[in-house]
């Protein structure tokens, strides 16, 4: 019997959190925050994707996981899920440190939403409803990224907050749209 991919990215998230508490406990100088520039700490593209601020943010960020996530491993493999769920994070989170830079001050990111925010937007644009309602309308490829950008909009103006990653979960959520639409997740043949 093969492990849920979704309990044990939950698994991972508990143990990285817990591994920041230690950390912060014995004041060891280990970063685990995204933030400019990139190249100084490399390692944090991929730790923050599975860091989080507090337990409150964990908490949030593993109840949507665990409602999307066991639904969409079985349409996919474990590789395929893991693999979709880290690039996606990784990416969100470069492009919310990326964008930050540009306007102002620039920000450190952590926690799993940009992840997340991909596994919605594909469970949103990947299933058979979807797929009807796409194929039988006739829209060109660049209306329905409008449409995906409209909606991933929407959504993240919809679940904004103090201190959210708006734009990580924007990325997130139009990464997600995209792979849906594609069926990137569907296993080869």
């Amino acid at each position: 019997m093969s492990r849920s991919p979704t309990l044990t990215l939950v698994g991972v998230i508990v143990v990285v959190f817990l591994v920041q508490r230690a950390v912060a406990f014995l004041q060891l100088p280990l970063a685990f925050a995204l933030s400019a520039p990139v190249g100084r700490q490399p390692w944090t593209v991929v730790t923050s994707v599975y860091a989080h601020v507090s337990v409150g943010h964990l908490v949030a960020n593993v109840v949507v996981l665990v409602l999307v996530g066991l639904y969409l491993e079985r349409q996919t493999s474990r590789l395929r899920f893991h693999a979709f769920f880290l690039a996606t994070g990784a990416l969100s989170g470069l492009t919310q440190v990326w964008v930050s830079d540009l306007v102002g001050p620039g920000v450190a990111v952590l926690g799993a939403s940009g992840g997340i925010a991909g596994l919605v937007g594909y469970l949103l644009a990947g299933n058979r409803m979807s797929d009807t309602i796409l194929d039988r309308t006739p829209l060109s490829p660049r209306a329905q990224l409008v449409i995906f950008v409209v909606v991933a909009g929407g959504i993240t103006v919809a679940t904004a907050g103090r201190g959210v990653a708006l734009v990580a979960h924007f990325t997130g959520l139009l990464i997600g749209l995209l792979a849906g639409r594609a069926h990137l997740l569907r296993p080869s043949k």
